[in-house]
């Protein structure tokens, strides 16, 4: 036995005679309601108890009692609603009974106890909240022609002229785990996946499902559900699986778009693995504001407010050949870097001004290109200051972008007619973006240590927990050079004081004046200085990781990212998959999977040693 809670209604509101009237309800409309309740539910209403799911432990759900498909409806809505199914599915002809079917689905969701009553709207139809059951405490209860009545036109508007041919289908409904396609047979591909678990599909097909006396059938749903047991690691696999497919049927040198929305770096990670395990290789992430946000967004202070919208190409079989015989040696790199850049966007504009392409940055260029090795279980022959050094050798370089050489001309054409350069946005949250950030403040304007450190304060308030906090002063030694004001003024230092300071301009690089003026501001080193220090940087970072392999910790709170990054990358290198699973134990697997790298080396070293995630 369920106990439903008591639903007393308050207000009717009718039209007669074209005009709109409110009243309270009388006894005679409390009498007819009373009458339709003790009427018998009918054989067509789903009577499906519901399964165990997330929606139905937590929000207004809970004090709603609903346990079956038919508690979502009042008794009215139940009847009239039965009654539209039993005349929808009598008719005979197959085609006209899908489109009536069809229509009368539309009322489904909006005559359930989801509907909310929202006064300030001109309509009460289909007010319920997408994406959730959510039971409001004020709720309509609407005549099945309010809802439909409009709908009606539409549709015979939408089918009255068109006709299948039921021997050639233009449209396929398939699902991805087994598509039935030829291998390289489409041009392009557009997909919306499942957002981890910002929505329970299946749970909420239920409602319409029951109906048709079908469900979905769950068991390789893509989606994270702690309900259900299915983790973030579950998740990833059976995005990999259908990226797969997508990569089996579109030609080489094509691409796919991916829609992707998350609040959790972890799920979007994820995402960008799956790809490039498939084999995708990412050229292009843009955000995509939808203006109006869904539920979750609404409600979860710390959801992103907008889509990522990704461009992923397949590569194109002659550079898949070219890299079968150059795989693991330095021509392979540049090949496939030269690919790659010729494969991303030259010039974004926004608003009049030139927007900063990330794919064209060096560290995005080095994990694409250590990705792309990975994926094809090639070892990487480049380590990351030898490739910093070999891009700034090879490529020109324009606002921290690179460019191919006919590509760079096309750049500085666009760039002048820019009203000016917008800014990459950084988020300071653990040691890598913290030397990215250095290294914008730093190409704009050499500073001192006391200069930078306020600055520096501010942006790391969002910290990674389980990241070893870097001071200031370490970074900038390890990362940087400072000017001892001895000498020759270094050419970074003295472009910008003889462009900011009037009293600098015209002076020698070893004018005293212009010595003192400089001293103690740390720049950004040119190429060759560049690939010591992160030689040094490389080797004490080898250092810590050495010590998290040799801890008898069975987990690290705390320790350094970049040491475990360089690590996992070493160990891949001298094949210790081993080391990789051992360490990635030892620290939280939230660190592993907010940590695109890590959970890139991660997974991959899971499928060479032969073990189960």
């Amino acid at each position: 036995m369920v106990s439903l809670p008591k639903r007393v209604p308050v207000l009717i509101n009718y039209t007669a005679k074209g005009a709109k009237y409110e009243k309270k309800p009388d006894s005679a409309d409390l009498d007819l309601l009373k009458k339709i309740a003790a009427l018998p539910i009918p054989e067509e209403v789903p009577a499906l108890e519901l399964p165990d799911m997330q929606m139905r432990r937590v929000g207004r759900m809970q004090p709603a009692h609903i346990t079956h498909v038919h508690h979502f409806f009042l008794a009215r809505a139940t009847h009239a609603l039965s009654g539209l199914w039993r005349r929808a599915t009598s008719v005979d002809d197959p085609r006209t009974r899908n489109m009536l079917l069809f229509f009368v689905e539309q009322a489904i969701w909006g005559m359930s106890v989801l509907a909310r009553y929202v006064p300030t709207h001109y309509s009460q139809v289909n007010q319920y909240l997408s994406g959730v059951f959510y039971v409001a405490s004020q709720i309509v209860d609407p005549s099945p022609w309010y809802i439909l009545d409009g709908k009606l036109k539409r549709l015979q508007k939408a089918f009255g002229q068109a006709y299948s041919v039921p021997t050639a289908a233009s449209i396929t409904t398939q699902d991805l785990a087994h598509l039935a396609l030829p291998v390289n047979s489409i041009d392009y591909i557009f997909t919306d996946p499942p957002f981890g678990e910002n929505i329970y599909y299946s749970d909420l097909n239920i409602l319409l499902e029951s109906w048709h006396r079908v469900i979905t059938a769950s068991a390789t749903e893509a989606i994270v559900d702690r309900v259900k047991g299915r983790t973030l690691l579950d998740y990833q696999q059976l995005m990999s699986d259908c990226f797969v497919k997508y990569f089996r049927v579109l030609k080489p040198g094509r691409w796919m778009t991916v829609e992707f929305h998350n609040s959790r770096n972890s799920v979007w990670n994820s995402i960008q693995e799956a790809l490039q395990h498939a084999g995708f290789v990412v050229a292009d992430v843009r955000t995509l504001d939808k203006k109006q946000g869904s539920f979750q967004q609404i409600v979860s202070g710390n959801t992103v407010k907008r889509d990522l919208i990704i461009s992923a190409y397949k590569p194109n079989g002659g550079l898949e050949d070219r890299f079968k015989i150059k795989a693991g040696t330095e021509g392979g790199v540049w090949d496939f870097i030269e690919t790659h850049l010729r494969q991303l966007p030259v010039f974004v504009s926004r608003d009049g001004a030139s927007e900063p392409i990330a794919e064209r940055q060096t560290h995005l260029l080095f994990d694409r290109m250590v990705a792309f090795h990975v994926q094809r279980g090639v070892s990487v022959p480049l380590a990351a200051p030898e490739f910093h050094s070999g891009l700034q050798q090879r490529y020109p370089e324009r606002d921290g972008m690179y460019f191919l050489p006919d590509q760079v001309a096309e750049y500085d054409k666009k760039r002048m007619s820019a009203k000016e350069v917008i800014q990459l946005e950084l988020f300071v949250s653990d040691e890598a973006s913290a030397i990215q950030w250095l290294k914008q403040q730093l190409t704009k304007r050499p500073q001192t240590f006391q200069e930078l450190h306020p600055q520096y304060v501010k942006e790391i308030g969002g910290w990674q927990k389980y990241e070893e906090r870097s001071e200031l002063l370490d970074l900038l030694e390890q990362n940087f050079l400072r000017c001892d004001g001895t000498g020759k003024v270094p050419s970074q230092i003295h472009s910008y004081l003889s462009s900011n300071f009037r009293e600098m301009r015209g002076l020698g690089d070893s004018d005293p004046a212009l010595c003192a003026k400089a001293r103690d501001r740390w720049y950004v080193p040119d190429p060759a200085k560049s690939a010591d220090l992160e030689k040094l940087r490389e080797r004490a970072l080898l250092r810590e990781f050495d010590g998290y392999r040799d801890s008898k910790q069975k987990k690290l709170k705390v320790f350094r990212l970049e040491a475990v990054r360089t690590g996992f990358r070493r160990a891949w290198q001298q094949n210790e998959y081993a080391t990789i699973l051992d360490v990635a134990e030892k620290i939280p697997l939230d660190a592993l999977q907010e940590d695109g790298m890590l959970l890139m080396w991660y997974t991959n070293s899971l499928t060479r040693a032969g073990r189960q995630s």
